[in-house]
Protein backbone atom coordinates (compact mmCIF):
# COMPACT_ATOMS: atom_id res chain seq x y z
CA UNK A 1 0.00 0.00 0.00
CA UNK A 2 2.56 2.47 0.83
CA UNK A 3 4.29 1.44 -2.59
CA UNK A 4 1.23 2.08 -4.39
CA UNK A 5 0.57 5.65 -2.43
CA UNK A 6 4.30 6.56 -3.21
CA UNK A 7 3.82 6.08 -6.86
CA UNK A 8 0.64 8.14 -6.57
CA UNK A 9 2.45 10.80 -5.31
CA UNK A 10 4.76 10.67 -8.67
CA UNK A 11 2.20 10.66 -10.94
CA UNK A 12 0.16 13.60 -8.85
CA UNK A 13 3.62 15.68 -8.83
CA UNK A 14 4.20 15.02 -13.25
CA UNK A 15 0.68 15.55 -13.55
CA UNK A 16 1.24 19.37 -11.49
CA UNK A 17 5.00 19.61 -12.69
CA UNK A 18 3.15 20.23 -16.68
CA UNK A 19 0.39 22.07 -16.20
CA UNK A 20 -0.45 23.78 -18.98
CA UNK A 21 0.07 20.03 -21.17
CA UNK A 22 -2.36 18.25 -18.35
CA UNK A 23 -5.03 20.73 -19.71
CA UNK A 24 -4.50 20.69 -22.65
CA UNK A 25 -4.60 16.60 -22.80
CA UNK A 26 -7.65 17.09 -20.27
CA UNK A 27 -9.46 19.54 -22.86
CA UNK A 28 -10.88 16.52 -24.77
CA UNK A 29 -12.39 14.58 -22.19
CA UNK A 30 -14.17 18.18 -20.51
CA UNK A 31 -15.48 18.60 -23.96
CA UNK A 32 -16.70 14.87 -24.76
CA UNK A 33 -18.28 14.47 -21.05
CA UNK A 34 -20.05 17.65 -21.40
CA UNK A 35 -21.74 16.73 -24.28
CA UNK A 36 -22.28 13.33 -23.28
CA UNK A 37 -24.32 15.22 -20.55
CA UNK A 38 -25.90 18.18 -22.31
CA UNK A 39 -27.24 15.48 -25.18
CA UNK A 40 -28.80 12.82 -22.44
CA UNK A 41 -30.33 16.27 -20.74
CA UNK A 42 -31.72 16.64 -24.35
CA UNK A 43 -32.84 13.14 -24.62
CA UNK A 44 -34.65 13.17 -21.35
CA UNK A 45 -36.30 16.67 -21.57
CA UNK A 46 -37.67 15.10 -25.29
CA UNK A 47 -38.99 12.06 -23.33
CA UNK A 48 -40.67 13.53 -21.12
CA UNK A 49 -42.40 16.07 -23.40
CA UNK A 50 -43.87 12.74 -25.34
CA UNK A 51 -45.18 11.50 -21.81
CA UNK A 52 -46.75 14.66 -20.64
CA UNK A 53 -48.51 15.00 -24.06
CA UNK A 54 -49.55 10.94 -23.85
CA UNK A 55 -50.80 11.83 -20.12
CA UNK A 56 -52.90 14.99 -22.03
CA UNK A 57 -54.39 12.67 -25.19
CA UNK A 58 -55.44 10.15 -22.96
CA UNK A 59 -53.97 6.83 -23.16
CA UNK A 60 -55.18 4.20 -25.31
CA UNK A 61 -57.34 6.81 -26.94
CA UNK A 62 -58.69 6.95 -31.00
CA UNK A 63 -60.06 9.93 -32.03
CA UNK A 64 -63.07 10.26 -34.76
CA UNK A 65 -63.13 13.79 -35.95
CA UNK A 66 -66.17 14.80 -38.77
CA UNK A 67 -65.36 15.37 -42.70
CA UNK A 68 -67.51 18.15 -44.62
CA UNK A 69 -67.76 17.77 -47.89
CA UNK A 70 -67.26 21.21 -49.80
CA UNK A 71 -70.47 21.89 -51.56
CA UNK A 72 -68.98 23.26 -54.62
CA UNK A 73 -67.00 20.59 -55.27
CA UNK A 74 -70.21 18.48 -55.44
CA UNK A 75 -71.41 20.82 -58.07
CA UNK A 76 -69.17 19.57 -60.79
CA UNK A 77 -69.10 16.29 -59.82
CA UNK A 78 -71.43 13.90 -62.32
CA UNK A 79 -74.82 12.99 -61.91
CA UNK A 80 -73.91 9.72 -60.05
CA UNK A 81 -71.76 11.42 -57.41
CA UNK A 82 -74.19 14.14 -56.43
CA UNK A 83 -76.74 11.72 -55.77
CA UNK A 84 -74.61 10.53 -52.69
CA UNK A 85 -76.19 8.68 -50.30
CA UNK A 86 -77.42 10.53 -47.15
CA UNK A 87 -75.40 10.16 -43.91
CA UNK A 88 -76.76 11.86 -40.57
CA UNK A 89 -73.17 12.45 -40.43
CA UNK A 90 -71.07 11.75 -36.40
CA UNK A 91 -74.40 11.80 -34.15
CA UNK A 92 -74.61 10.65 -29.90
CA UNK A 93 -76.33 7.09 -31.68
CA UNK A 94 -72.39 6.65 -32.80
CA UNK A 95 -70.91 6.94 -29.61
CA UNK A 96 -73.68 4.58 -27.90
CA UNK A 97 -73.40 2.25 -30.50
CA UNK A 98 -69.39 1.97 -30.84
CA UNK A 99 -69.97 1.42 -26.92
CA UNK A 100 -71.92 -1.00 -26.74
CA UNK A 101 -71.19 -3.41 -29.67
CA UNK A 102 -67.24 -3.21 -29.55
CA UNK A 103 -66.46 -5.52 -26.33
CA UNK A 104 -62.31 -3.84 -26.85
CA UNK A 105 -63.41 -0.13 -25.75
CA UNK A 106 -63.17 0.66 -22.44
CA UNK A 107 -64.48 4.43 -22.19
CA UNK A 108 -65.88 6.86 -25.03
CA UNK A 109 -66.45 10.47 -25.02
CA UNK A 110 -68.73 12.15 -27.79
CA UNK A 111 -67.80 16.27 -28.02
CA UNK A 112 -69.74 19.06 -28.93
CA UNK A 113 -68.53 22.57 -29.12
CA UNK A 114 -69.45 26.20 -29.99
CA UNK A 115 -68.22 29.71 -29.63
CA UNK A 116 -70.30 31.72 -27.47
CA UNK A 117 -69.80 34.95 -25.54
CA UNK A 118 -69.73 34.63 -21.67
CA UNK A 119 -71.06 37.12 -19.65
CA UNK A 120 -70.67 37.45 -15.55
CA UNK A 121 -71.60 41.11 -14.51
CA UNK A 122 -69.80 43.39 -16.25
CA UNK A 123 -67.23 41.28 -17.63
CA UNK A 124 -67.47 39.66 -21.26
CA UNK A 125 -65.30 37.37 -23.43
CA UNK A 126 -65.77 34.46 -26.32
CA UNK A 127 -64.96 31.02 -24.90
CA UNK A 128 -65.94 27.65 -26.55
CA UNK A 129 -68.65 26.17 -24.70
CA UNK A 130 -67.89 22.06 -24.65
CA UNK A 131 -70.79 19.73 -24.26
CA UNK A 132 -68.85 16.32 -22.77
CA UNK A 133 -70.19 13.15 -20.86
CA UNK A 134 -69.19 12.09 -17.56
CA UNK A 135 -66.22 10.19 -18.72
CA UNK A 136 -64.41 13.13 -20.44
CA UNK A 137 -62.52 14.51 -17.19
CA UNK A 138 -60.80 10.95 -16.55
CA UNK A 139 -60.31 10.00 -20.02
CA UNK A 140 -57.90 13.27 -20.26
CA UNK A 141 -56.58 13.18 -16.84
CA UNK A 142 -58.65 16.27 -15.90
CA UNK A 143 -58.70 17.18 -12.06
CA UNK A 144 -60.71 19.79 -10.50
CA UNK A 145 -59.42 22.38 -8.36
CA UNK A 146 -62.60 22.37 -6.51
CA UNK A 147 -66.29 21.38 -6.56
CA UNK A 148 -67.32 18.27 -8.40
CA UNK A 149 -68.18 16.82 -11.66
CA UNK A 150 -71.82 16.55 -13.12
CA UNK A 151 -74.19 13.60 -11.87
CA UNK A 152 -75.71 10.73 -13.74
CA UNK A 153 -79.22 13.18 -13.35
CA UNK A 154 -77.43 16.09 -14.37
CA UNK A 155 -76.22 14.50 -17.51
CA UNK A 156 -79.48 12.62 -18.40
CA UNK A 157 -81.57 16.05 -18.14
CA UNK A 158 -79.46 18.63 -19.70
CA UNK A 159 -79.16 20.38 -16.54
CA UNK A 160 -77.70 23.90 -16.73
CA UNK A 161 -74.48 23.35 -15.10
CA UNK A 162 -70.83 24.27 -16.34
CA UNK A 163 -67.31 23.53 -14.98
CA UNK A 164 -64.71 26.31 -15.90
CA UNK A 165 -61.25 26.47 -16.19
CA UNK A 166 -58.34 28.78 -14.17
CA UNK A 167 -58.54 31.10 -17.07
CA UNK A 168 -62.29 31.63 -16.66
CA UNK A 169 -61.75 32.23 -12.42
CA UNK A 170 -58.89 33.91 -12.97
CA UNK A 171 -61.04 36.73 -15.43
CA UNK A 172 -64.36 36.83 -13.33
CA UNK A 173 -63.78 35.18 -9.71
CA UNK A 174 -60.25 37.15 -8.80
CA UNK A 175 -61.63 37.48 -5.34
CA UNK A 176 -64.68 35.26 -4.41
CA UNK A 177 -65.28 31.64 -4.69
CA UNK A 178 -67.36 30.76 -8.40
CA UNK A 179 -68.78 27.48 -6.94
CA UNK A 180 -72.39 27.98 -7.26
CA UNK A 181 -72.45 31.08 -8.76
CA UNK A 182 -74.17 31.45 -12.83
CA UNK A 183 -72.45 32.74 -15.90
CA UNK A 184 -74.27 33.19 -19.27
CA UNK A 185 -72.68 31.63 -21.92
CA UNK A 186 -74.81 32.39 -25.14
CA UNK A 187 -78.44 32.96 -24.32
CA UNK A 188 -78.04 30.36 -21.12
CA UNK A 189 -77.48 30.97 -17.72
CA UNK A 190 -75.13 27.95 -16.22
CA UNK A 191 -74.23 27.53 -12.61
CA UNK A 192 -70.93 26.95 -11.56
CA UNK A 193 -70.16 23.20 -9.76
CA UNK A 194 -66.04 23.28 -10.56
CA UNK A 195 -63.08 24.67 -11.69
CA UNK A 196 -60.28 22.43 -13.21
CA UNK A 197 -57.10 22.64 -12.34
CA UNK A 198 -54.34 24.48 -14.77
CA UNK A 199 -53.05 22.82 -17.10
CA UNK A 200 -50.27 24.15 -20.03
CA UNK A 201 -51.36 23.08 -23.34
CA UNK A 202 -49.72 25.18 -26.23
CA UNK A 203 -51.93 25.38 -29.64
CA UNK A 204 -49.66 23.25 -31.48
CA UNK A 205 -49.80 20.68 -29.73
CA UNK A 206 -53.80 20.77 -29.32
CA UNK A 207 -54.46 20.80 -32.67
CA UNK A 208 -52.30 17.80 -33.69
CA UNK A 209 -53.63 15.51 -31.12
CA UNK A 210 -56.73 16.85 -31.13
CA UNK A 211 -56.41 18.01 -27.47
CA UNK A 212 -59.50 20.35 -25.83
CA UNK A 213 -57.33 23.48 -24.46
CA UNK A 214 -58.92 23.82 -21.40
CA UNK A 215 -57.84 27.52 -20.79
CA UNK A 216 -60.32 28.24 -23.45
CA UNK A 217 -63.26 26.23 -22.11
CA UNK A 218 -66.08 26.24 -20.21
CA UNK A 219 -67.57 22.33 -20.23
CA UNK A 220 -71.51 20.97 -19.70
CA UNK A 221 -73.01 17.75 -20.14
CA UNK A 222 -73.07 17.26 -23.94
CA UNK A 223 -77.14 17.17 -23.54
CA UNK A 224 -77.17 20.09 -22.46
CA UNK A 225 -75.41 21.82 -24.77
CA UNK A 226 -77.49 20.07 -27.95
CA UNK A 227 -80.90 20.94 -25.81
CA UNK A 228 -80.39 24.61 -24.76
CA UNK A 229 -77.82 25.53 -27.68
CA UNK A 230 -78.00 23.96 -31.01
CA UNK A 231 -78.23 20.15 -32.51
CA UNK A 232 -76.27 20.80 -36.08
CA UNK A 233 -78.79 17.32 -36.84
CA UNK A 234 -81.65 19.36 -36.85
CA UNK A 235 -82.25 21.21 -39.67
CA UNK A 236 -84.70 24.13 -39.55
CA UNK A 237 -87.07 25.81 -42.00
CA UNK A 238 -84.51 28.51 -42.73
CA UNK A 239 -82.07 26.48 -43.98
CA UNK A 240 -84.23 24.36 -46.31
CA UNK A 241 -85.48 27.37 -47.70
CA UNK A 242 -81.70 28.97 -48.09
CA UNK A 243 -82.49 31.94 -45.92
CA UNK A 244 -79.46 34.22 -45.95
CA UNK A 245 -81.00 37.47 -44.76
CA UNK A 246 -79.11 38.99 -42.29
CA UNK A 247 -81.42 38.67 -39.32
CA UNK A 248 -81.78 34.81 -38.62
CA UNK A 249 -80.58 32.51 -35.81
CA UNK A 250 -78.26 30.92 -38.39
CA UNK A 251 -75.63 33.94 -38.49
CA UNK A 252 -72.43 34.67 -37.53
CA UNK A 253 -70.08 32.26 -35.36
CA UNK A 254 -73.35 29.34 -35.95
CA UNK A 255 -72.64 29.81 -39.45
CA UNK A 256 -69.07 29.46 -39.62
CA UNK A 257 -69.69 26.63 -37.51
CA UNK A 258 -72.30 24.78 -39.42
CA UNK A 259 -69.61 25.62 -42.59
CA UNK A 260 -66.96 23.72 -40.81
CA UNK A 261 -69.12 20.82 -39.18
CA UNK A 262 -72.01 20.57 -41.55
CA UNK A 263 -74.86 18.78 -39.85
CA UNK A 264 -72.50 16.73 -37.55
CA UNK A 265 -73.87 16.65 -34.39
CA UNK A 266 -70.46 16.23 -32.70
CA UNK A 267 -66.74 17.35 -33.23
CA UNK A 268 -65.80 14.47 -32.24
CA UNK A 269 -65.80 10.75 -30.25
CA UNK A 270 -62.71 9.64 -27.99
CA UNK A 271 -62.87 6.02 -28.11
CA UNK A 272 -60.36 4.64 -25.44
CA UNK A 273 -58.97 1.10 -25.32
CA UNK A 274 -58.72 -1.82 -22.83
CA UNK A 275 -55.40 -2.45 -24.16
CA UNK A 276 -52.61 -0.67 -26.06
CA UNK A 277 -52.10 -4.19 -28.37
CA UNK A 278 -56.28 -3.51 -29.33
CA UNK A 279 -55.93 0.06 -30.55
CA UNK A 280 -55.43 -1.01 -34.54
CA UNK A 281 -57.80 -4.40 -34.48
CA UNK A 282 -60.67 -1.65 -32.82
CA UNK A 283 -59.84 1.38 -34.96
CA UNK A 284 -60.59 -1.08 -37.78
CA UNK A 285 -63.34 -2.23 -36.26
CA UNK A 286 -65.04 1.19 -35.59
CA UNK A 287 -64.24 2.20 -39.12
CA UNK A 288 -66.30 -0.60 -40.37
CA UNK A 289 -68.79 0.15 -38.62
CA UNK A 290 -69.66 3.80 -38.91
CA UNK A 291 -69.10 3.15 -42.87
CA UNK A 292 -72.22 0.70 -42.40
CA UNK A 293 -73.93 3.57 -40.34
CA UNK A 294 -73.43 6.38 -42.62
CA UNK A 295 -74.46 4.24 -45.82
CA UNK A 296 -70.97 4.13 -46.70
CA UNK A 297 -70.28 7.61 -47.23
CA UNK A 298 -66.55 8.03 -45.73
CA UNK A 299 -67.66 11.40 -43.75
CA UNK A 300 -65.50 11.21 -40.94
CA UNK A 301 -61.72 10.29 -40.12
CA UNK A 302 -60.56 8.06 -37.04
CA UNK A 303 -56.81 8.54 -35.88
CA UNK A 304 -54.62 7.09 -32.97
CA UNK A 305 -53.00 10.08 -30.76
CA UNK A 306 -50.85 7.39 -29.35
CA UNK A 307 -49.24 5.78 -32.10
CA UNK A 308 -48.68 9.33 -33.05
CA UNK A 309 -46.71 10.20 -30.53
CA UNK A 310 -44.72 6.42 -30.89
CA UNK A 311 -43.80 7.36 -34.26
CA UNK A 312 -42.46 11.00 -32.88
CA UNK A 313 -40.70 9.18 -29.80
CA UNK A 314 -39.28 6.67 -32.63
CA UNK A 315 -38.07 9.82 -34.60
CA UNK A 316 -36.40 11.86 -31.26
CA UNK A 317 -34.93 8.47 -29.99
CA UNK A 318 -33.28 8.65 -33.47
CA UNK A 319 -32.10 12.09 -33.23
CA UNK A 320 -30.22 11.40 -29.60
CA UNK A 321 -28.80 8.01 -30.75
CA UNK A 322 -27.19 10.18 -33.26
CA UNK A 323 -26.00 13.32 -30.96
CA UNK A 324 -24.97 10.65 -28.30
CA UNK A 325 -23.23 8.97 -30.70
CA UNK A 326 -21.22 12.40 -32.32
CA UNK A 327 -20.80 12.94 -28.43
CA UNK A 328 -19.17 9.97 -27.71
CA UNK A 329 -16.60 10.31 -30.37
CA UNK A 330 -15.76 13.53 -28.53
CA UNK A 331 -14.52 11.18 -25.68
CA UNK A 332 -12.69 9.06 -28.21
CA UNK A 333 -10.51 11.85 -29.24
CA UNK A 334 -9.95 13.13 -26.08
CA UNK A 335 -8.75 9.10 -25.38
CA UNK A 336 -6.59 9.65 -28.09
CA UNK A 337 -5.23 12.65 -27.41
CA UNK A 338 -3.97 11.32 -23.76
CA UNK A 339 -2.45 8.18 -25.48
CA UNK A 340 -0.53 10.80 -27.93
CA UNK A 341 0.73 13.34 -25.13
CA UNK A 342 1.61 10.34 -22.52
CA UNK A 343 3.59 8.61 -25.72
CA UNK A 344 5.19 11.98 -25.97
CA UNK A 345 5.86 11.97 -22.20
CA UNK A 346 7.55 8.55 -22.18
CA UNK A 347 9.78 9.85 -25.07
CA UNK A 348 10.49 12.81 -22.99
CA UNK A 349 11.44 10.85 -19.61
CA UNK A 350 13.23 7.73 -21.38
CA UNK A 351 16.25 8.47 -18.95
CA UNK A 352 14.14 9.16 -15.81
CA UNK A 353 12.61 5.97 -16.33
CA UNK A 354 16.06 4.41 -16.88
CA UNK A 355 17.12 5.57 -13.35
CA UNK A 356 14.27 4.15 -11.71
CA UNK A 357 14.38 0.52 -12.92
CA UNK A 358 18.22 0.58 -12.58
CA UNK A 359 17.63 1.78 -8.57
CA UNK A 360 15.28 -1.17 -8.36
CA UNK A 361 11.89 0.04 -9.53
CA UNK A 362 9.79 -2.91 -10.93
CA UNK A 363 8.11 -2.79 -14.48
CA UNK A 364 5.04 -2.66 -12.96
CA UNK A 365 6.11 0.48 -10.19
CA UNK A 366 6.10 2.18 -13.97
CA UNK A 367 2.87 0.92 -15.30
CA UNK A 368 1.03 1.86 -12.28
CA UNK A 369 3.18 5.22 -12.37
CA UNK A 370 2.11 6.29 -16.02
CA UNK A 371 -1.18 4.70 -15.89
CA UNK A 372 -1.55 6.89 -12.46
CA UNK A 373 -1.22 10.24 -14.54
CA UNK A 374 -3.53 9.06 -17.31
CA UNK A 375 -6.30 8.31 -15.42
CA UNK A 376 -5.95 11.16 -13.34
CA UNK A 377 -6.06 13.53 -16.01
CA UNK A 378 -8.98 11.65 -17.16
CA UNK A 379 -10.80 11.78 -13.94
CA UNK A 380 -10.03 15.86 -13.66
CA UNK A 381 -11.54 16.19 -17.49
CA UNK A 382 -14.85 14.19 -16.17
CA UNK A 383 -15.64 16.54 -13.01
CA UNK A 384 -14.56 19.31 -15.10
CA UNK A 385 -16.70 17.82 -17.88
CA UNK A 386 -19.32 17.30 -15.64
CA UNK A 387 -19.97 20.76 -14.57
CA UNK A 388 -19.39 22.21 -18.06
CA UNK A 389 -22.32 19.58 -18.86
CA UNK A 390 -24.64 21.17 -16.47
CA UNK A 391 -24.18 24.68 -17.23
CA UNK A 392 -24.82 23.70 -20.89
CA UNK A 393 -27.72 22.10 -20.63
CA UNK A 394 -29.24 24.89 -18.46
CA UNK A 395 -28.23 27.28 -20.96
CA UNK A 396 -29.87 25.06 -23.65
CA UNK A 397 -33.19 25.59 -21.94
CA UNK A 398 -32.60 28.86 -20.89
CA UNK A 399 -31.37 30.58 -24.22
CA UNK A 400 -33.18 27.71 -26.98
CA UNK A 401 -36.52 27.05 -24.81
CA UNK A 402 -35.49 22.86 -25.24
CA UNK A 403 -36.46 21.39 -22.14
CA UNK A 404 -33.86 19.83 -20.62
CA UNK A 405 -33.30 16.94 -17.65
CA UNK A 406 -29.97 16.19 -16.34
CA UNK A 407 -30.03 12.68 -14.96
CA UNK A 408 -27.68 11.49 -12.34
CA UNK A 409 -27.52 8.25 -13.81
CA UNK A 410 -26.53 10.02 -17.06
CA UNK A 411 -23.64 11.69 -14.85
CA UNK A 412 -22.31 9.00 -13.36
CA UNK A 413 -21.82 7.35 -16.77
CA UNK A 414 -20.00 9.98 -18.36
CA UNK A 415 -17.87 10.36 -15.24
CA UNK A 416 -17.12 6.31 -15.17
CA UNK A 417 -16.59 6.47 -18.90
CA UNK A 418 -14.47 9.28 -18.90
CA UNK A 419 -12.19 7.17 -16.24
CA UNK A 420 -12.34 4.07 -18.57
CA UNK A 421 -10.90 6.01 -21.03
CA UNK A 422 -7.88 7.20 -19.11
CA UNK A 423 -7.08 3.53 -17.86
CA UNK A 424 -7.48 2.17 -21.65
CA UNK A 425 -5.92 4.81 -23.55
CA UNK A 426 -3.17 5.22 -21.00
CA UNK A 427 -2.34 1.18 -20.63
CA UNK A 428 -0.25 1.27 -24.19
CA UNK A 429 2.08 4.24 -22.88
CA UNK A 430 2.49 2.47 -19.53
CA UNK A 431 3.75 -0.47 -21.09
CA UNK A 432 5.98 1.07 -23.64
CA UNK A 433 7.72 3.18 -20.89
CA UNK A 434 8.03 0.30 -18.36
CA UNK A 435 9.53 -2.13 -21.28
CA UNK A 436 12.43 0.15 -21.82
CA UNK A 437 16.07 -0.81 -21.24
CA UNK A 438 17.35 0.51 -18.26
CA UNK A 439 21.42 0.73 -20.26
CA UNK A 440 19.52 2.04 -23.22
CA UNK A 441 17.18 4.43 -21.11
CA UNK A 442 20.95 5.79 -19.22
CA UNK A 443 22.36 6.47 -22.40
CA UNK A 444 19.24 8.22 -23.99
CA UNK A 445 20.25 11.94 -24.72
Amino acid sequence: MERLIYLLNIAIDAVFVNRTRSVLTALGIVFGVAAVITMLAIGNGAKKEVLDQMKMVGVNNIVITPIVDDDNSNDEDNGNQNKKKFSPGLTLADAEAIKQNIPTVAVVSPEVSYRVPVIYQDKQFSANLTGVSGDFFGLFNHSLESGSHFTKQQMMQGAPVCIISPATKALFFKRENPIGKQIKCGDIWLKIIGVLQNRNIDKETSEEFNISNISENIYTPVNTALIKYKDRSVITAGQLEGNNNGNNSDNGSMAADRKKFGNNQLNKIVVQVKESSQLKPTSRIIQKMLMRRHNDRQDFEITVPELLLEQEQRTKNIFNIVLGAIASISLLVGGIGIMNIMLASVMERIKEIGIRLAIGARKRDVVIQFLSEATIISVIGGLLGIILGIVMAKMVNQIAGILTIVAWDGVIIAFVVSAAVGIIFGWMPARKAARQDPVESLRYE
